[in-house]
């Protein structure tokens, strides 16, 4: 009697730490799943509190559609992640990322298409820049002042160059590979120059120089 109350004691602690075990990893997830959609609605009433709206209900509805893109781009690269995991005939590969990627161009038409509904197309290159860190208009600002000799031509393709990188690095799912795909442009748009005669090297030293001076000129003002 005694020995069936001591299994039946044993067994009713294992299944007790069983289900305290399941509870913890639940609540882990939880907890997991309620950091991420405070990360992404911050980042998203970030966005908005840039484009001058003054509907409530148009600021709301479109924090929802930013947030919500950002949810479904993790899904698209983590579903990525898992399939390629293990993956190492390189065909296979290529049928993986060429799903991914058509799965992201959809995504990108229809998120502009719904933005496109609330916001004027300033206030959607706006969003752009927000998802992006604002990369494109620092970039071609320190283009601008590096070499203020720049054609108007030049200008346009340094610009469309920059769009270009900006529409890629929307898709993309961490900071460090938005930033990659505008060094990539970067590199074109250098090439570019390089090819028209300029030496970016050169430039870039004198630009540095300049900046220096101006900062040894405000602190002399002081």
């Amino acid at each position: 009697m005694i020995y069936r109350l001591k299994n039946l004691l044993v067994s009713s602690l294992l299944t007790l730490l069983v289900a305290l075990t399941a509870l913890g990893q639940d609540q882990t997830i939880e907890s997991k799943e309620a950091a991420y959609t405070r990360v992404i609605n911050e980042r998203a009433a970030r966005i908005v509190a840039t484009l001058g709206l003054t509907d409530p209900q148009v600021a709301e509805r479109v924090k929802t559609e930013i947030a919500q893109q950002y949810r479904s781009l993790n899904t698209i690269h983590e579903s990525r992640k898992e399939a390629l995991a293990g993956i190492t005939e390189q065909t296979r590969k290529e049928a993986i990322e060429a799903d991914a990627s058509q799965k992201l161009t959809a995504l990108h038409r229809e998120y502009l298409a719904v933005l496109s509904h609330d916001l004027t197309a300033q206030q959607v290159d706006m969003v752009k820049d927000g998802m992006t860190y604002g990369v494109l208009p620092i970039t071609y600002k320190g283009y601008q002042a590096m070499l203020p000799d720049l054609t108007d031509t030049q200008k346009a393709q340094i610009l469309a160059y920059l769009t270009e990188a900006r529409e890629r690095a929307m898709d993309e799912g961490t900071s460090e590979k938005k930033h990659a795909q505008f060094g990539k442009y970067k590199g074109r748009i250098n090439n570019y120059l390089s090819a028209a005669g300029i030496d970016m090297k050169k430039a870039s030293k004198e630009w540095e120089e300049r900046i220096a001076r101006e900062k040894e000129a405000g602190k002399s003002k002081e």
